[in-house]
């Protein structure tokens, strides 16, 4: 079963273009130009997701030098020892909301010192895989549509967060 996820995994992609560009000559789409008609519309809304991209990023930035982090972490840990919640996973737990490059590379952090198969590499793994960039998702998607009120968005994000990360942790501990 797993040599057959692994190899459709391989295909799936490639195969997926095909589908779509077949797809499309068979509706009689020209396809180079829909392509690039596609491509300059994306240009575009790179350009207007810019400046929400640099202030969520100096804000992770500034979250983290100003030490602020490790306040939080220092406030919390007697509840993580009641927990039983490594430290080292906290600041995932923290950081995955505001940006997905910056929880990726402490993931990949806790993987190089701990391992892949120790429990913090696993949990890393699964609370990479079961929560969102809630911040980022936020500041993208409403600044490329120009929404300005959130409304409830930011705070149903953080709790699916929490949800995810306390799940995570759950059945982390209970399969390994």
């Amino acid at each position: 079963m797993i040599n057959f996820l692994k190899y459709l995994s391989e295909w799936a992609i490639p195969i997926t273009i095909l589908v779509i560009v077949g797809y499309a000559y068979y509706k009689g789409l020209k396809i180079y130009e829909v392509f690039t008609e596609g491509a300059v519309e994306g240009f575009s809304t790179v350009i207007k997701i810019i400046p929400y991209l640099v202030a969520m990023l100096m804000a992770i930035s500034i979250f983290r030098a100003s030490g602020a982090l490790e306040i939080l972490l220092d406030l919390l840990q007697p509840l993580l020892n009641f927990l039983g919640v490594p430290r080292e996973i906290v600041t995932l737990g923290v950081v995955r909301p505001l940006s997905g490059t910056g929880s990726l590379g402490i993931v990949t952090e806790l993987i190089q010192q701990y391992g892949p198969d120790s429990f913090i590499g696993r949990l890393a793994s699964t609370i990479q895989g079961s929560t969102e960039t809630t911040f980022y998702v936020v500041a993208v998607y409403f600044g490329a549509a120009g929404i300005k009120n959130t409304r409830y968005a930011i705070i149903a994000g953080l709790i699916a967060d929490l949800a995810g990360f306390l799940a995570a942790i759950y059945i982390t501990k209970l399969i390994f």
